[in-house]
């Protein structure tokens, strides 16, 4: 009585004797019986392609261990970003700014040659006031001989860019003569360098106008 064989070529038991009363492999568990003439399976030539097995790839890399073997080269990565190209503009001169124009300075010399200098373009001519809180004048004339004869605000003086001169304005109650003419109050009138003006009609508050 032929023994129960495996007939399952893939098992480990494969057309091995198993138990007469076997009724499966124990390995794969495939129902067993007599088999007769079993062929083994071919092995393989190693050259023979298998059915559904994918052809070499003609890319596959070759052992690096053969001699004078080079690795091929990878084409460099480009990590360049393209960039929107810029729209070329003019380029804008600067714009010249003239500086700011400033007048001259006024110089009142007084008789006696003390110098009274007006410090912007314009401001009053007269005495410090002794009650608080009163700004005094731009030219402040405190402290020469007979000024009583001096008002708070005896003249006004302005430089004016039209007439490219300083104005002043009679404002007081003594008079200015200008070159020993009387200004009328209230009215412009334009000095030169070298004038001469006086507050007062007793020729004791003597000024010499220069314009530097």
């Amino acid at each position: 009585m032929p023994a129960n064989r495996c007939p399952n070529p893939s098992c480990e038991y494969f057309n091995r004797a198993l138990p007469n009363n076997a009724k499966v492999c124990p390995w794969c568990s495939t129902p067993v019986g007599p088999v007769n003439n079993v062929v083994s399976p071919t092995p393989q030539q190693p050259n023979q392609q298998q059915p559904n097995q994918q052809p070499p790839s003609q890319y596959q890399r070759p052992a690096t261990d053969q001699p004078n073997y080079q690795v091929p080269q990878q084409p460099p990565v480009d990590y360049s970003t393209v960039y929107q190209p810029r729209v070329s503009y003019q380029p804008t001169p600067p714009v010249y700014t003239p500086p700011p124009q400033r007048a001259p300075v006024l110089k009142l010399i007084h008789s006696t040659g003390r110098e009274f200098n007006l410090v912007g373009e314009g401001g009053y001519i007269g005495r410090r006031s002794q009650s608080p809180g009163i700004a005094p004048p731009e030219i402040d004339l405190t402290g020469i001989p007979s000024e009583g004869i001096v008002s708070r605000r005896h003249a006004r003086v302005d430089w004016d860019w039209s007439q490219n001169s300083y104005m002043i304005v009679d404002m007081s109650t003594n008079g200015i003569y200008l070159n020993n003419n009387p200004l009328t109050p209230g009215m412009q009138y334009r000095l030169l360098n070298g004038d001469s003006v006086r507050f007062g009609q007793d020729n004791l508050v003597n000024f010499t106008v220069y314009i530097v």
